[in-house]
């Protein structure tokens, strides 16, 4: 697959009202909408009220100023209440009632005044709603007041309008608040959507400015993050794919160069044995490195399976030092096991085990000089489980080989014109082998003068989902 195959096409171009921008001020117009709508069905309500509330003080008010122009002799007849309009009817001690308003009191309202009662309620004039309050006075009967509610209502149009002017003022701040929002975090997003686009294009050190907004900003740090994660990821897998092309071209440029003097008839009789052995050497080379690279991919796919059983890791331990001791004593290498009292049952597997244990004693090989000894040891682990330990008389590894000894290819490229390597996938295996056995591997000094590869494995610690 190309890169131009995995990279994500850009997405088509949405409309205004799918955007963030576009939901934003959406949003705030709604909400604004929403506000506006509620509080003027609220307001309209309290305005009435008030209104209504008022008009009752003030025909109190003027009914009271009424009871007391009666109280002082005066006489309200028809003609002085008609003055005032068709507000008020004047109601005796005896309940007659006279004055415009007479025909808009009722017969309850006649009787709690003549019974010293204030009054207050609805009722109708002239064929329209009203509302009354009545006054008693002090011989008896007493005054009523009364208004219409469409009077009690134009006498509030006023303030209603202007109330609704203000919310339909407070609107339009809302939905330009809302633009202006949107527009703000709007830009910030796009701008990293972009560069996000850009990262996924394939692009590196792409520019990703600070943004003002705590959390936007925390998306471009990621990013930014990411860049560089990806940068440093992609270098070492240009400068493992170039270690791999050099590992394989070299026993491949042998093995053709002896291909072809064996088909040409270059090579005399006497030298064909040497050529055979030439190039089966290098064509076990190819497969181990090949069979490095198949091991290391499983390794890292999501389908590679153990077979947890109880192990006896001293019993693991003897059976890998036999079959190493053919190849130790070719090269003039003591190698010897070293099985502390007490070691307990693990529940792994075996054979992954004696896989971890294979590469490196195999490792150890390659940098122990004859006449050094190598030394495979098991023991208890103070927590509980097993150790396992490699060591070797070798030059050892400083501090600063400790700290890569297991990223791939580390110390191969460190060492290569310095000593025997391997392909550099051998210790990056054993450490995710054992990863996935549940246990944990380490490089230290060894007593013997060389590193010591320490191998902690728990009783039993397999996750799940390697079972």
């Amino acid at each position: 697959m190309t890169d131009a195959a995995r990279t994500p096409p850009l997405p088509r171009a949405r409309r205004w009202s799918a955007s963030l921008a576009g939901r934003i001020m959406l949003g705030t117009v709604a909400v604004g909408v929403i506000a506006v709508v509620v509080t003027a069905l609220l307001a309209v309500q309290v305005v009435q009220s008030v209104a209504e509330s008022q008009a009752r003080q003030q025909l109190k008010a003027q009914a009271t100023a009424l009871v007391a122009v009666r109280a002082s002799g005066v006489r309200l007849g028809a003609a002085r209440l008609a003055v005032l309009g068709d507000r008020f009817a004047v109601v005796d001690a005896d309940g007659t009632l006279s004055g415009p308003a007479r025909a808009a009191v009722p017969a309850s309202a006649v009787r709690d005044l003549t019974r010293g009662r204030s009054v207050s309620g609805s009722t109708t004039l002239a064929g329209h709603d009203a509302v009354y309050v009545g006054i008693p006075a002090a011989d008896g009967g007493g005054v009523v007041g009364v208004r219409k509610v469409a009077d009690i209502a134009a006498a509030d149009a006023e303030l209603t309008r202007w109330l609704l002017l203000a919310l339909a003022g407070g609107l339009v701040v809302a939905v330009v608040s809302g633009v202006l929002l949107a527009r703000r975090l709007g830009r910030p997003l796009t701008r990293i959507a972009g560069s996000a686009r850009a990262l996924a294009a394939g692009g590196r050190g792409v520019p990703i400015r600070d943004e003002s907004i705590a959390e936007i900003d925390d998306i471009a740090h990621a990013l930014r993050g990411l860049d560089g994660a990806l940068t440093v990821s992609e270098e070492r897998q240009r400068e493992f794919l170039l270690s791999v092309s050099h590992e394989i071209r070299t026993p491949l440029t042998a093995i053709r160069g002896y291909a072809e003097a064996l088909a040409d008839g270059m090579v005399a009789p006497d030298d064909r044995m040497r050529v055979g052995r030439t190039l089966a050497e290098e064509s076990e080379r190819l497969r181990r490195f090949l069979d490095d690279l198949l091991e290391l991919a499983r390794l890292e796919a999501d389908d590679f399976r153990l077979d947890p059983q109880p192990v006896d890791p001293g019993s693991t331990v003897i059976a890998a030092v036999d079959a190493w001791q053919g190849a130790a004593g070719r090269v003039d290498v003591p190698l010897r096991a070293e099985l502390a009292p007490g070691i307990p049952t693990v529940v792994t597997d075996g054979m992954r085990l004696r896989q971890v244990l294979d590469g490196l004693i195999e490792n150890a090989l390659r940098a122990t000089p004859s006449g050094s000894p190598i030394v495979v040891s098991a023991s208890p682990a103070p927590g509980g489980g097993v150790r396992l330990s490699v060591r070797d008389g070798g030059p050892g590894l400083s501090e600063q080989d400790a700290e890569v000894a297991f990223e791939r290819g580390e110390l191969r490229d460190r060492y290569r014109e310095v000593r025997s390597v391997g392909t550099g996938l051998g210790l990056s295996i054993a450490r995710r082998l054992v990863g996935r056995l549940g246990g944990t591997i380490g490089v230290g000094a060894a007593p013997e003068g060389g590193a010591s590869f320490d191998v902690s494995l728990p009783s039993s610690n397999i996750p799940r989902a390697e079972r």
